[in-house]
């Protein structure tokens, strides 16, 4: 039944999200300079977190007794920030906050240290974790 609404639902929301994030971008954008008082720490932030949260991943995995895929998945769904819905939610619950700071590490820091280095550092927790299954 996808098909009979997609013109209406799955279109129009890549239309919307895709000004969304434009109008976070030109937002973030206006306040670059902002990064020069916190950018060693949103750095740090952006991976350490990450880390611990992935590592507090493979634990709850292994306590549920999920497998070695399994785990690692949840320990990857830990650590990443959500990097649409996070910068939404942001937004409407802090409007105050500083949409550079959030975005920044968001999509900038932790989303290409998850990608690259995250997910083989989660799977080796949890094959370490989990004795080499």
């Amino acid at each position: 039944g996808m098909d009979a609404v997609a013109g209406f639902l799955v279109t129009p929301f890549q239309g919307v999200l895709a000004l969304f994030l434009l109008e976070l971008g030109t937002v973030a954008g206006r306040r670059l300079g902002d990064l020069r008082k916190v950018g060693a720490f949103l750095v740090a932030f952006g991976i350490v977190m990450p880390l611990i949260h992935g590592t507090l991943g493979v634990m709850l995995g292994q306590a549920v007794g999920l497998s070695l895929g399994g785990t690692t998945l949840l320990a990857v769904l830990a650590a990443s920030a959500s990097y649409i819905a996070a910068p939404a939610a942001m937004r409407l619950s802090l409007p105050e906050a500083n949409p550079t700071l959030y975005l920044t590490a968001a999509l900038v820091i932790t989303f290409p240290f998850n990608v690259t280095l995250g997910i083989p550092i989660y799977y080796a927790i949890a094959k370490w974790w989990l004795g080499g299954q």
